[in-house]
C-alpha cells in the first residue's frame, strides 16, 4: 500500500502546487511577499552564510584562481533564478518585470526593490500576469457587501 502522505504536493501560499522549476527557471506568473521571503529570501541568506564560510576555508587550501571560479560559479548558480523570482515579484504588484532593472539604479534602485518586493502586497485578485495564489481573494469584494 502507498503512503498518501509522499504524494502530497508540496502547497506554499495559497492553494496551488508548487513547482521548483517553476519557482526558479520561469519569468511567468506571480509569487507572494509570503513566498518571495520564505521560500527565495531567508533561503538566500542561509546559503550566502554557508558559502561564505566555505569559501574562506578553502581559501587557505586552493589557489586563489579556483576559488574566485568558485565564487564565480555561485554567482552565476544564483543570479539568474534571482532575477525570474523578481520578475514574478514585481508581476504580483502589477507592474512589468522590466522594473527589476531599477536595481541598476544607484541607492535609490536597490531600497525600491527592497521595498516594493519585500513590503507591498500583491494585486487581490488576477491581475494581467495572471490568477492571484490565494484564491480568497479572487472574490474580495463580495466580502465587504
Amino acid at each position: 500500500m502507498e503512503n498518501p502522505v509522499i504524494k502530497q504536493p508540496f502547497i506554499t501560499s495559497g492553494h496551488q502546487v508548487f513547482s521548483w522549476l517553476w519557482f526558479l527557471f520561469s519569468p511567468k506568473g506571480r509569487i507572494s511577499s509570503f513566498d518571495y521571503w520564505f521560500i527565495y529570501f531567508m533561503p538566500l541568506i542561509a546559503l550566502c552564510i554557508v558559502f561564505i564560510s566555505v569559501y574562506i576555508h578553502i581559501g587557505t587550501y586552493i589557489p586563489g584562481i579556483l576559488k574566485d571560479l568558485f565564487l564565480g560559479i555561485f554567482a552565476l548558480g544564483t543570479l539568474i533564478p534571482s532575477i525570474l523570482i523578481h520578475v514574478k515579484r514585481w508581476h504580483d504588484r502589477d507592474k512589468s518585470g522590466w522594473w527589476t532593472l531599477i536595481i541598476f539604479v544607484p541607492i535609490i534602485g536597490a531600497f525600491w526593490v527592497f521595498i516594493e518586493c519585500s513590503f507591498l502586497s500583491g494585486t487581490a485578485g488576477p491581475n494581467r500576469f495572471g490568477p492571484s495564489r490565494f484564491p480568497e481573494e479572487q472574490n474580495i469584494n463580495e466580502v465587504f457587501e
